[in-house]
């Protein structure tokens, strides 16, 4: 008979799981040993958090299910960060969380916790394995939760519960369906009506979007709306888009916004927009196939619960052509402006003078590859790759955008490069997330995963420096005491290369992208660049003068000179 541990394995070999993601522990011996005489790969990372992370990543980029693992007690518990990115990410992703003996719970025996209350708000499924008489079912429905809900289940098994003999070993398989989910003709008629009655029409469209290019195309046509999308949706909206105007939000432009701003009716497409300060004053229609996301953002005229895909099918026989283009030109118009002058802004810098950060993003999206995956870091980098890198179809854009953790860049790249080893992948570290988890560079190097790590080295927690500066506060306790990070990826096994000068940029970017193994380019930013939000508040006007006045008395008035010199021709 086999051990539950084994007929687990054999579970998800059979559902094409090819790796899992995780740190070995003695209450997971059962299920590593069993791993041991299979085809499923094990990944060793240096941090459990990087293990979840990095299952997401690969969830992320293959649409399959992806496993991570962790022993009891500590090891699962540094699971939760990236189960949480995971979940919020709508990705489908099973942890394996090993639990202590099964006659110690309750005892407070060492290493004891309760994970199945712990990963309760981060899963969409989380049971404990007491029996071997629950397996295999529970396994199967774990599985199917995670994929049929797109997010996190978590099984919790004992030690000792995972070497019992298992009472059935069925292997299950389980497929992803494919269900079509339209809003009824008495609500597609309402969307319709509102729609035609609307003077000016702008979509925002999110990552619930993917799949519905040509349809969403064809829809902003008929409507004549100019396309702005979120962060999660620029991978699958911006690419040969005429229609595209940008990204609205903090980390946004102003085309984006006045495109929304100025409609009268806005078309929320498959989008979970957190900012409630963006939305206008206007019809507001929103379309989703989770119900429960409807109105949670701003009050609605009309929500839909459907794919975006075949909601617009439905809708587009429905509506009048709009043969006013007038909205739509002046929007287009508008981001043309818009995208010019963040280009403009994209410059090398005179000798001895840190990079300009949007520098450093343009150079690296002209050279990587047209299949490339980015993986941005939480807080400055995010900024930079949504203003700077162009998606094309091919390429993706994978982050921490709905969860906002730090550190995720090089953790979620090693399972991307994992589950695509031919493939181009680039991560995009701020120095403060690099530092966070840089233990994983040494996984890269373990694992001979050759991803890229640009750095943005700015010896600072940049965005949080940018946040206290916009309420007013005086930078402290955010300056970060760096390594050369070059010289420290040498060390441990990747290609290393340090640029402090713009002419060297693109030539080490280049060896980086060309070299058969890990790589990491260090590249020094200038830490007091200001990224000017698509609409500048009062209270935001307030709080820098405030930060200035307040920088000025502590005696650091030199900070203000740096601040001006390196953000000058923001307003030239």
């Amino acid at each position: 008979m086999a051990t539950i541990a084994k007929n687990i394995v054999d579970t998800l070999e059979a559902n094409g799981v090819e790796r899992v993601y995780g740190i070995p522990g003695d209450s997971l011996n059962g299920f590593t040993d069993a791993l041991r005489t299979s085809e499923v790969e094990w990944v060793q990372v240096r941090h459990e958090e990087a293990a979840a992370f990095a299952a997401a990543g690969e969830a992320a980029t293959t649409g399959r299910l992806a496993v991570c693992a962790g022993s009891c007690g500590p090891g699962n518990l540094h699971l939760i960060n990236g189960l949480y990115d995971a979940n919020r990410s709508r990705v489908p992703v099973l942890a394996i969380a090993a639990h202590i003996p099964t006659s110690e719970i309750g005892t407070g025996y060492f290493q004891e916790t309760h994970p199945q209350e712990l990963f309760r708000e981060c899963s969409v499924y989380v049971e404990h394995v007491s029996s071997p008489s629950q397996m295999p079912r529970m396994m199967r429905i774990a599985m199917q939760a995670a994929i049929e809900k797109q997010g996190v289940a978590v099984l919790v098994v004992p030690g000792d519960v995972a070497l019992m003999e298992a009472n059935d070993e069925t292997i299950t398989v389980v497929r992803e369906s494919e269900p079509r989910v339209t809003p009824s003709p008495a609500e597609l008629q309402r969307a319709a009506g509102l729609l035609n009655g609307a003077g000016k029409v702008t979509i925002l469209a999110g990552a619930g979007c993917a799949g519905a290019h040509d349809e969403l195309l064809t829809l902003a046509d008929h409507l004549g709306a100019p396309v702005v999308h979120a962060l999660r949706g620029k991978e699958h909206v911006e690419w040969e888009n005429p229609f595209d105007v940008g990204m609205t939000g903090l980390l946004g432009f102003a085309s984006g916004y006045r495109a929304i701003e100025a409609c009268d009716a806005l078309l929320m497409l498959g989008t979970d927009f957190p900012y409630p300060d963006f939305y206008p004053d206007a019809t507001i229609i929103q379309v989703d196939v989770r119900g429960e996301q409807l109105g949670r953002r701003v009050p609605l005229d009309l929500g839909l619960v459907g794919t975006v895909r075949d909601t617009t099918r439905a809708l587009l026989p429905l509506l009048d052509r709009k043969e006013r283009r007038k909205h739509l030109d002046d929007s287009l118009s508008h981001y043309a402006k818009t995208r010019e002058r963040l280009d403009d802004l994209a410059e090398p810098v005179k000798e001895g003078r840190a990079q300009h950060p949007q520098f450093v993003a343009r150079t690296i999206d002209r050279l990587a590859a047209d299949d490339a995956v980015f993986l941005p870091d939480v807080g400055s980098p995010v900024m930079w790759a949504a203003r700077y890198l162009h998606m094309n179809g091919r390429r993706r854009l994978v982050g921490s955008f709905s969860h906002g953790s730090m550190a995720n860049a090089v953790s979620q790249a090693i399972g991307v490069q994992s589950a695509h080893p031919d493939r181009q992948v680039v991560a995009l570290a701020g120095d403060g997330g690099l530092t966070m988890m840089l233990g994983e560079l040494i996984t890269l190097v373990q694992e001979e995963l050759p991803v890229k790590v640009v750095v943005f080295e700015n010896s600072s927690l940049n965005f949080v420096e940018l946040e206290m500066k916009a309420a007013g506060f005086v930078n402290w306790g955010t300056g970060l005491h760096n390594p050369d990070f070059a010289q420290v990826a040498e060390s441990i096994g990747l290609r290393g290369i340090r640029v402090d000068r713009s002419a060297d940029l693109e030539p080490a970017l280049a060896e980086a992208f060309a070299h058969d193994g890990p790589a990491l380019v260090n590249v020094i930013t200038e830490r007091q660049e200001v990224t000017v939000p698509p609409s500048v508040t009062a209270a935001q006007l307030k709080g820098f003068s405030l930060y200035a006045l307040r920088t000025v008395m502590s005696g650091r008035g030199d900070e203000l000179v740096d601040l001006a010199r390196a953000n000058l021709r923001q307003v030239l």
